[in-house]
């Protein structure tokens, strides 16, 4: 099992940043590949960023490449997402999942993790 706590969510006017963690214990952290994926009122989860086990390969959604950013700490069990150049169409309860894989694998349908964080809102103020 793997048990995965997130903060660093809240309010931010547009154009701003803010950085996301993603904290995990009970298993070796450094087995497990990374991803962050958001859900807004009325539209379905979707995909934002995805990190492998060592950090080397990253995957992101259109939507978000070039302002966030997906980086890992194996040695504080942590994965980030540094979001910057907020925009409004932003705000969602973004969550951080986990799934164990081989080195390299890295993953960007939610189908493919096992494990979730509680979720925390981010708000973009216009």
């Amino acid at each position: 099992q793997v048990q995965l706590v997130e903060s660093g969510g809240g309010l931010v006017q547009a154009g701003g940043s803010l950085r996301r963690s993603c904290a995990a214990s009970g298993r070796t952290f450094i087995s497990y590949y990374m991803g962050w994926f958001r859900k807004a009122p009325g539209k379905e989860r979707e995909f934002v960023a995805a990190i492998s086990w060592s950090g080397s390969s990253t995957r992101y959604a259109d939507s978000v490449k070039g302002r966030f950013t997906i980086s890992r700490d194996n040695a504080k069990n942590t994965v980030y997402l540094q979001m910057n150049s907020l925009k409004p169409e932003d705000p969602a309860v973004y969550y951080c999942a986990a799934a164990y894989g081989s080195p390299g694998t890295i993953a960007t349908t939610a189908q493919n993790y096992n494990y979730w964080g509680q979720g925390t809102q981010v708000t973009v103020s216009s």
